[in-house]
């Protein structure tokens, strides 16, 4: 979680899942972000496969992230995936 000059207010565990996946609902990702005053959030998982490459879903959660985000006004800075000592980011690779 972070605040409006991107400063790390919070951090919050949402979420474990088992080995090849994991539920994830916007209420739960945001409602620590609302209850802590946030501005941004960025959200990060792992692969256990070791491949971070984003599967559909992955890619799908991130959209319903940000079009939730945009409704109480708290913005999906990024999304990571890590694996295997590789990562990737929303960020860099939305078109």
């Amino acid at each position: 979680m972070l605040n409006t000059k991107n400063h790390i207010i919070g951090e919050h565990l949402v979420s474990k899942g088992v080995l090849d996946a994991a539920i994830l609902e916007p209420r739960e990702v945001f409602r620590p972000a609302i209850k802590n005053a946030a501005s941004r959030i960025i959200i990060l998982h792992n692969h256990p496969s070791g491949d971070p490459t984003p599967s559909e879903e992955d890619l799908e959660v991130t959209q319903k992230l940000i079009q939730a985000g945009k409704t109480i006004n708290i913005q999906l800075l990024d999304h990571i995936i890590i694996g295997n000592g590789k990562w990737w980011n929303w960020s860099e690779h939305r078109a």
